[in-house]
């Protein structure tokens, strides 16, 4: 194996494993430490009393740290070909520093987004406690972003992988810029999906994996026109089954072994 595989490799395993945990975090909420903000808060409908409840249970502080885990749970997996670029591109004894760059640009633009998204969760919520109708809407709106060539378009620049300096503040600002632009046309291609399963009822962890599940797929297809089509996990899926159809062959005993001879 050469070395860059082996960067690669080490790259994908960090990622899945901070990802994995993270999972285990939203799912299990030990203790209750997190006040996720996908759980209903109010059934008295719009109203000042409701909406004082609602941000009383749901404090600021609550609602960034249930968004940030979200966040790195669902989109993290999604940024392994743009840390591996910057791996790729820096001195070992440097990749700590733009990499860190470019996660909090990215990060900066998500955090801003994810206020209007809470935002429009909170409303919501008021205004449709317990009803699946907000997140129907919500998903007919997803689906055809997901069909529209401006999503095309999005995906299509979140493969556009710039040259990055090595050296001085250039290197810090390209990295910066790079996390920035990455995440801008990221929450274009996947404001919606993200916006869906906060929105169910019930749900919502099952909902959260089909997302990134997708999102991951997504991303592993080459970059192409712009145009009207159905965008979906199918690459993602076929990968899988042949990496288990290997692995299956792989462990099966050869029928042509001593062993295997009757």
């Amino acid at each position: 194996m050469t070395e860059s595989a082996r960067e690669e490799g080490l790259v994908t395993g960090v990622v899945l494993i901070v990802s994995a945990v993270t999972w285990v975090m939203l799912t299990v909420n030990p203790g209750g430490i997190l006040s996720l903000s996908h759980c209903p808060v109010t059934q008295s409908g719009a109203s000042p009393a409701s909406f004082r409840m609602l941000f009383e249970m749901n404090p600021p502080s609550s609602l960034a740290a249930g968004w940030a885990l979200m966040l790195v749970a669902m989109m993290l997996p999604t940024l392994i070909a743009p840390i591996q670029h910057i791996v790729s591109r820096s001195f070992r004894h440097r990749r700590l520093q733009p990499i860190t760059l470019f996660l909090a640009g990215y990060a900066l633009l998500w955090m801003a987004a994810g206020a209007v998204l809470l935002a429009a969760e909170l409303m919501l919520g008021v205004l449709a406690p317990k009803s699946y109708l907000p997140a129907a809407g919500v998903g007919l709106a997803a689906f055809v972003w997901q069909c529209s060539p401006i999503k095309q378009r999005c995906l299509n620049r979140n493969h556009n992988h710039t040259e990055l300096r090595a050296f001085g503040w250039g290197a810090k600002l390209d990295a910066l810029r790079f996390g920035v632009s990455h995440g801008f046309w990221c929450i274009g291609s996947c404001w919606a999906l993200m916006l869906f399963p906060m929105l169910l009822p019930q749900g919502h962890t099952a909902a959260m994996a089909a997302m990134t599940f997708l999102m991951i797929s997504e991303r592993l297809d080459p970059p192409a026109p712009l145009s009207w089509r159905l965008r979906g996990p199918g690459k993602l899926i076929r990968i899988l089954v042949a990496q288990t159809r290997i692995r299956w062959q792989s462990l099966r005993p050869n029928s042509t072994s001593p062993s295997a001879v009757v």
